[in-house]
């Protein structure tokens, strides 16, 4: 195993197989960061979502994909060369990867790639125990969706933040308010009937422990490209906590107890999680 790997696996202290795949997941995506740091695609992009929140600003819960904005809007943006970058940078440090670009729809703004692996091979690379190993199917497959929107909404700001391992390098990020705005609009604008995102709510509670703001222009320019707003109304902060207080009444925090679980550790995080305790926290949202 790779030196710098290993001192990157060890912060984990894992225990299950469940412990070992969200490190594994984790380690390769931040040394796919540094592929995209090296082929300079924060000189154009931003990272955001959960997973920036996870590396970069300490979410205690693991997060899947990787997600990035660029600056400014280029429809034509190709992934190509940073899918390459990505794969050559995973593989240097022994991980036995592919990056597949995925097609989408002609229409989407959205550009995507998927970093793929046999999830067994890499697990027997950074020295599972075999006990663990046993648990794994032959064929499973480790797979991290990557997506860039090419026209994204205008009003966010963004900040460089440093990395120390593999070695140090830096990832341009939207800031914390304009984090918020993305996963407020998440909340807002995801129509899945049975698939609650526990997820999001579990972020909607960390940001407020740690007395974030929303930034509220930026958070406008989200709904009203989704739609869900007009461009020439007065969009205010009573307004997003009543659109809230409505969404919070039609989720089953049972189901989105069940979709955020297998991503944290401290179970008691969810205890309180009811209908009336996230009506009762919004009084707590603050914006900017």
């Amino acid at each position: 195993m790779n030196d710098a790997v290993k001192v990157m696996l060890a912060k984990y202290r894992c225990k299950s197989i469940s412990d070992y795949e969200n490190a594994l997941k984790e380690i390769m995506q931040e040394i796919a960061l540094l592929g995209l740091w090296r082929s300079k695609f924060f000189e154009k992009a931003a990272f955001y979502g959960g997973t920036a929140l996870r590396i970069l600003y300490g979410l205690d819960r693991f997060s899947e994909d990787l997600d990035f904005s660029l600056m400014k809007p280029k429809l034509d943006f190709d992934l190509s060369k940073y899918n390459l970058a990505i794969q050559m940078e995973l593989n240097s440090f022994g991980f036995e990867t592919s990056v597949e670009k995925k097609q989408k729809n002609q229409m989407s703004n959205i550009k995507s790639a998927c970093i793929k692996a046999n999830t067994k091979e890499q697990m027997i690379y950074i020295k599972v125990p075999k006990t663990q190993i046993k648990k794994l199917h032959h064929q499973q497959v480790l797979k991290i969706k990557m997506e860039v929107d090419t026209n994204p909404p205008k009003d966010f700001e963004t900040e460089v933040k440093i990395l120390l391992n593999p070695i140090p390098f830096s990832v341009n990020t939207f800031q914390l308010p304009d984090l918020f705005a993305t996963k407020i609009h998440a909340i807002l604008c995801r129509n899945w009937q049975n698939r609650v995102k526990g997820r999001d709510w579990y972020d909607l509670v960390w940001y407020l422990s740690r007395d974030i703001p929303i930034r509220l222009r930026h958070l406008k320019a989200r709904l009203i490209k989704s739609r869900l707003f007009a461009k020439d109304d007065l969009l205010t902060s009573s307004c997003i906590i009543d659109l809230l207080d409505k969404k919070i009444q039609k989720i089953n925090f049972k189901n989105a107890k069940h979709d955020v679980m297998p991503f944290i550790k401290n179970q008691d995080r969810l205890a309180l999680w009811s209908t009336s305790f996230f009506k009762d926290i919004l009084s707590r949202i603050k914006f900017v």
